[in-house]
C-alpha cells in the first residue's frame, strides 16, 4: 500500500529552532506541519526565562560568526514583520580572569570577519562599569553591537509568522515515534499518525524520546538562573551591558535589570543530569542553585548581590564538543536533525531555521555547516580544552 504524504515537511519539536524552520518553510510555500508536546512558547524546554544573549564574536573558525551575523539580520526582519521588539543592543561585556581564559583567538577571528570588538584591560573595565569588582588579572572583549533577545517573544513571533504563511501547528501532541520509508515519513503521535514527504527533528532536550529511530550524542542537564536585587541603578538596562564572566569559580553569563526585574545571572558549566520522564526539580531544590550565583555576585558584583527576586529552571542539551548538530539522518536523507545546541544556540535559531529550510528546498545551505555534521563523532574524541566562554549563552 502506498501512503500519500499529507505534508511536504513535518517538524517534530516547535521550540526556537523548529518554529523558526516552520516560518522559513511556510513563507516559501512549503506545506508544513509543526508538532509540539506542549504549547510554545512554554517552560518545558530551553527557550524560557525572558532573555538570551546575542553575540557575534566566536572562536573555532568563521562558521559561527557568519551564522551570528545572518541571525542578527533575520531577527531584525522578524521585528519588522511582527512589529514586536525582539532585540536590544545593550552591548555585551565578555570578561575573564586571564589565568583561566584568553580572548586573543576570538578577537583575531572577529576582526577578520568584520565584527566590532574592543579589547579592555581591568582598569578600563572598572572605569566604564565601576560596579564591577574585578582584579587586575581580568581582561575583556566588549562587543558594542551585541545585546540580548526577548526569548519567549521571539518564539511567539515566529509562531505568528509561520501560521500567517499557512503552516499548521498541533500543540499538546507528544510524538511516540517516527518511522521512515522511501519518499516519506510517518510521525506517530498521541493523537494518531501524520504523514509527510520530509521531516525535521528538533526535539531539544527531548530527543531521547525519539530513540532508537535517531540517537544523538547529547546529554540534557538541569540549569538554573536567578534575578537579584541591586543597590543602585548601575546595573539597570541602559547602563549595564549583557555579560559573560570567566572566573576561577566557573563560567557565568547575565543581563542587566530590565524594568526592575533584577540582574539576571546563570552558570554555564555544571548542571544535574536530566532525561525525559525525570522530574525537573524547581529552583531552590539544591543549595547550589542560589549559592553558586550569589557567591559570584558577592565577589565580582557586590552591588547586585541583594535579595533573590526570582529563580527559574531550564535545560541544556550538550553535545560532547558543545558544537551544534545540523545534519541529515544517517539512514534517511529526507529526515533532517537539529540538536545539541549546548546552551548557546538560541541566538542562532533564526538562521538555523533558514538553514533547515534551505536544506529542504535547495538541498544545501549557503552557510558552512560542515562543523555541525553528525559524522564528526565517528572520530576519536579530542581532549577537553578547559573553559570555553564562546559556548556561554
Amino acid at each position: 500500500m502506498t501512503i500519500r504524504p499529507g505534508y511536504d515537511v513535518i517538524i517534530v519539536g516547535a521550540g526556537s529552532m523548529g518554529m523558526s524552520a516552520g516560518y522559513h518553510l511556510a513563507r516559501r510555500g512549503v506545506k508544513t506541519l509543526l508538532i509540539d508536546a506542549f504549547d510554545p512558547p512554554h517552560t518545558e524546554g530551553s527557550h524560557h526565562g525572558d532573555t538570551r544573549l546575542i553575540r557575534h564574536a566566536y572562536s573555532g573558525g568563521p562558521a559561527y560568526i557568519d551564522m551570528a551575523k545572518r541571525a542578527d539580520v533575520l531577527w531584525q526582519e522578524a521585528e519588522q514583520e511582527t512589529g514586536t521588539k525582539l532585540l536590544v543592543r545593550s552591548g555585551v561585556l565578555n570578561a575573564a580572569d586571564s589565568a583561566v581564559y584568553s580572548f586573543a583567538g576570538r578577537l583575531a577571528e572577529a576582526e577578520r570577519r568584520g565584527v566590532r570588538v574592543e579589547r579592555l584591560d581591568a582598569a578600563e573595565i572598572r572605569r566604564r562599569w565601576p560596579a564591577l569588582n574585578l582584579t587586575d588579572r581580568f581582561e575583556a572583549m566588549f562587543e558594542p553591537d551585541a545585546g540580548y533577545l526577548f526569548s519567549e517573544r521571539c518564539v511567539a513571533a515566529y509562531r505568528q509568522l509561520a501560521l500567517a504563511h499557512g503552516a499548521e501547528l498541533r500543540v499538546h501532541t507528544p510524538v511516540r515515534k517516527v518511522t521512515a520509508r522511501p519518499g516519506g515519513v510517518t510521525v506517530h503521535t498521541k493523537h494518531g499518525e501524520v504523514h509527510g514527504a520530509m521531516a525535521i527533528l528538533s526535539a531539544g532536550a527531548w530527543f531521547e524520546t525519539l530513540e532508537p529511530y535517531i540517537h544523538l550524542p547529547v546529554r540534557a542537564v538541569r540549569k538554573v538562573v536567578g534575578w537579584f536585587e541591586s543597590d543602585s541603578r548601575a546595573f539597570d538596562a541602559g547602563s549595564f551591558p549583557g555579560f559573560t564572566l570567566g572566573t576561577e569559580e566557573g563560567g557565568y553569563y547575565g543581563f542587566p535589570s530590565i524594568g526592575g526585574a533584577g540582574l539576571k545571572i546563570g552558570r554555564h558549566d555544571t548542571g544535574q543530569p536530566w532525561k525525559p520522564g525525570d522530574k525537573l526539580e524547581p529552583f531552590g531544590s539544591e543549595a547550589s542553585d542560589e549559592g553558586d550565583l550569589r557567591r559570584v555576585l558577592e565577589r565580582y558584583m557586590p552591588g547586585a548581590a541583594g535579595k533573590l527576586l526570582r529563580g527559574a529552571v531550564c535545560k541544556y542539551e550538550h553535545s560532547p564538543d558543545e558544537d551544534f548538530i545540523i545534519d541529515r539522518h544517517p539512514q534517511h536523507d529526507h529526515v533532517l536533525v537539529a540538536g545539541g545546541f549546548s546552551g548557546h544556540g538560541f541566538k542562532f535559531s533564526s538562521v538555523v531555521g533558514e538553514i533547515l529550510a534551505d536544506l529542504v528546498t535547495d538541498g544545501r545551505s549557503g552557510l558552512n555547516i560542515k562543523p555541525f555534521s553528525l559524522s564528526r563523532f565517528d572520530r576519536p574524541a579530542q581532549p577537553d580544552a578547559g573553559l570555553t566562554l564562546e559556548g556561554i549563552e
